[in-house]
């Protein structure tokens, strides 16, 4: 979850935006059958008005994931704990992968932005977050970068921006798409369950590297 008075009425004018932008270009974007949380899903290429998302995937990129001097008791190597639970966990079958990554990333501190980078809306690449703790759309990134290094591919998944109707506040998760469900990493949740068994999030985009969606009744 995160803050309401922020990123609600950020996911709120977001959805009415791209919903006009869709209506006004319907011969570039075709309705595909219900799928996530039951909606319909309009598949769009460019990523470019999703800046936030680009610039993690980039700074990401660049990220050499190494730590500085671990060799003071009081510094913790983040970034080597996390490739070192990675590679513990590499031969595993799928779904204990994909559950020991919800863990791992479920048992960071819930933070707001505003409190940590001083803006209301920062999307933090994992070697922010894991140093820094971070809010829903971060844990929702660790999770799609830890799977991306254990081999998962990105077309199986996906950063979902969503409405939570139980607490009434914009929240972001990780999908999961296998051959014949989605599964859902949440922060707020320690199981894995699948998008049928959630009737309280409405979706509103979801990205991926190479597409965005926009989801629709």
């Amino acid at each position: 979850g995160s803050s309401f008075a922020t990123k609600l009425a950020w996911a709120t004018n977001f959805f009415l935006c791209v919903f006009c932008l869709l209506a006004s270009t319907s011969g570039t974007a075709s309705a595909q059958p219900a799928s996530l949380f039951g909606f319909h899903e309009h598949q769009r290429e460019s990523l470019d008005i999703f800046p936030q998302w680009t610039n993690v995937l980039k700074r990401h990129a660049k990220d050499n994931l190494s730590d500085g001097d671990c060799s003071k008791t009081s510094f913790r190597c983040h970034l080597a704990e996390w490739q070192q639970f990675l590679g513990s966990i590499k031969g595993q079958p799928t779904r204990q992968q994909v559950a020991a990554v919800n863990t791992f990333a479920n048992e960071k501190k819930y933070v707001l932005d505003i409190d940590i980078y001083g803006v209301p809306d920062y999307w933090a690449i994992p070697r922010e977050f894991l140093y820094n703790d971070g809010d829903c759309e971060d844990y929702a990134i660790l999770k799609y970068m830890s799977l991306r290094l254990l081999g998962f591919s990105a077309d199986m998944m996906r950063v979902v921006v969503l409405q939570d109707t139980n607490l009434r506040t914009a929240h972001a998760v990780l999908a999961l798409y296998t051959d014949n469900d989605i599964l859902i990493l949440d922060n707020q949740a320690q199981q894995i369950v699948s998008h049928r068994n959630i009737v309280h999030y409405v979706p509103i985009f979801s990205v991926n590297e190479k597409h965005w969606w926009m989801h629709t009744p």
